[in-house]
């Protein structure tokens, strides 16, 4: 575990808000994520399956967690299964938790291990009515690879036919997609991570730097503070920014070019993600701070615009209403444009071509419901963009807001974001480097 130890009570609360939404006579099993092989006999670095990090703070492989909220013993109604640590185990890959130490972090007081898992679930599961699994159901996922869920899936329902099973994930992304105050602080340190390894690309970006040199930066300083990257970093100079997922990071940034910089912290499995467009010479050109003051009024503008009783389309459909204007005022739209446009494809699409935002937590595309009004406890990004391939020039802002019922509080308002405070510091650090 990386981070700094989280208050067990968070893991506590979160159960308890899931256990209020299953029905009478229920069982709930989440699974630890795979292992994943990489080639030849390695692996991949382990990534905690969220949905069992967000109900026990476990991150361990093979872990896992039973919800039995109405069990005849008291002891079986939450349980926690683990890898039973033996001396092989420690020297080959490490510690593994101990029960005491299981406990401590999850707040769940009968942890047992693997052993005993086949035994104690059939016991559970002849006195209940609904099975509740888990599964990766976010609109997004392109499910390829049969999960540790999918497997366990299949196999308990070859074994226990008769029984009624049911859906946890659309459970799951009820709750969370509502944070908690802790849930909040942990996600304000990953932001503020950020800002601190942002700023230090500030101290360093000049002339004839290298992209991948900037990537080292940042996780330069996210390492230094406990955290990880929250995705594959984007640092995309000149003409580079206008691909929107470009990851090769391997080109100079060249004088007088913009550089994009789409990146965040993880803290303690809770992501940031935050785009920030710096001047590599350390001053922006006319026409490059045109185009950037343009997004930062629309962000400004969505910013505000994050309201409780919201609805996500129309939230994201105004910003692309207020870039069509922007648009007009460069020079990149016409009147004719704006009248040829449908609802489905406004004008800005060409020149503002994906969405404004997305929810953020335990996953940067957090789970939840596209028809589900925005409500107190959500954390969006606002991300709007200009991308001009013709011109070389892609301007990307984003910050990381909380939903409240009286407006929108911005995680990230200490990321360096206006042209002319940016341009201070980036000169600031050029007399230091004289």
């Amino acid at each position: 575990m990386r981070h700094a130890p989280i208050d067990s009570q968070l893991f506590v609360s979160n159960r308890k808000r899931l256990r209020a939404l299953l029905p009478p006579g229920s069982v709930a099993i989440v699974n630890a994520n795979d292992v994943l092989p990489s080639n030849a006999d390695g692996t991949l670095a382990p990534i905690p399956n969220s949905d069992l990090f967000y109900l026990s703070g476990i991150e361990q492989e093979q872990s896992i967690l039973v919800l039995a909220p109405d069990a005849f013993d008291p002891n079986q109604r939450e349980i926690l299964f683990l890898r039973e640590p033996n001396e092989l185990l420690e020297t080959w890959e490490g510690r593994k938790l101990k029960k005491d130490a299981a406990i401590k972090m999850s707040g769940v007081t009968q942890v047992k291990w693997l052993g005993e898992f086949e035994t104690i679930l059939r016991g559970l599961l002849c006195d209940a009515e609904f099975v509740y699994l888990n599964s990766n159901e976010h609109k997004r996922a392109e499910v390829v690879v049969e999960t540790r869920d999918a497997r366990f899936v299949r196999e308990l329902q070859q074994r226990y036919p008769l029984h009624s099973y049911r859906r946890l994930a659309p459970l799951l992304h009820r709750t969370r997609v509502v944070k908690s105050k802790l849930e909040l602080e942990l996600m304000q340190r990953a932001a503020d991570i950020t800002n601190d390894g942002l700023r230090r690309v500030l101290n360093f970006l000049q002339p004839g730097v290298m992209e991948y040199e900037i990537e080292a930066e940042l996780i330069h300083e996210f390492t230094r503070q406990r955290a990880r990257w929250a995705y594959n970093p984007i640092v995309a100079s000149g003409a580079n920014a206008c691909i929107l997922h470009y990851n090769e990071n391997d080109q100079p940034c060249k004088k007088g070019d913009l550089v994009l910089l789409d990146v965040g912290a993880c803290y303690a499995n809770y992501n940031a993600d935050l785009t920030r467009t710096f001047p590599v010479s350390g001053k922006f050109s006319k026409r490059q701070r045109e185009i950037y003051q343009a997004v930062l009024r629309v962000m400004r503008a969505s910013i505000a615009g994050a309201t409780v009783g919201k609805l996500h389309r129309d939230w994201t459909r105004e910003s692309k209403l207020m870039m069509n204007e922007e648009l007009l005022s460069l020079g990149l739209l016409k009147k004719s444009d704006i009248k040829k446009q449908s609802a489905e494809t406004p004008a800005s699409q060409k020149y503002f071509n994906h969405g404004l935002g997305h929810a953020l937590g335990l996953d940067v595309h957090d789970v939840w419901q596209q028809a589900e009004h925005f409500t107190e406890g959500w954390v969006l990004t606002v991300e709007p963009g200009i991308y001009v391939p013709k011109e070389g020039i892609g301007v990307r802002l984003e910050n990381n807001v909380v939903v409240t019922a009286n407006g929108p509080v911005d995680l990230t308002a200490k990321i360096p974001v206006e042209a002319d405070e940016i341009e201070e510091l980036m000169q600031r650090a050029a007399r230091g480097r004289r």
